[in-house]
């Protein structure tokens, strides 16, 4: 079976947001305050450009195990990219604001194209979901 590629590092969170832009550090920096306040976890990157929160053991139905963070982000060139659960906020995602979806991403330009309060509530579910995934 395929080792698992994202992994935890001793890149400093703060190494990787000096790499970005202004408007995209404020943005990341919220999004650390809102995912801290809700996994009780400090943000730790994941290779070189994935900031998790927690650490969680899945396992899966084939018995494939995995380490990997409850939740997570990373700002890409295009987007800012959570790994959260997607179906567990179907309603929630009607009033986000502009966002498109992927299987376990949510793609977000910028925060101020969202309501923030909505995503809050979108983290904190996916966060319940992360912790009592077995």
């Amino acid at each position: 079976m395929a080792e698992l590629k994202t992994k935890p590092t001793d890149i400093s969170v703060e190494t990787y947001l000096d790499t970005l832009d202004e408007s995209k550090k404020s943005d990341a920096s919220i999004l650390i305050q809102m995912i801290e306040g809700s996994t009780k976890s400090k943000p730790l990157m994941w290779g070189t450009s994935i900031i998790g929160f927690g650490n969680k053991k899945y396992k899966y139905k084939s018995g494939r195990e995995i380490d990997y963070f409850l939740i997570g982000f990373s700002v890409r060139k295009k987007a800012i990219t959570l790994y959260l659960s997607i179906e567990t906020n179907a309603e929630e995602f009607t009033s986000l604001g502009k966002h498109e979806k992927g299987v376990g991403c949510l793609y977000i330009q910028k925060l101020q194209d969202i309501d923030i309060e909505i995503l809050k509530e979108i983290i904190d579910k996916s966060v319940d979901v992360a912790k009592n995934f077995s």
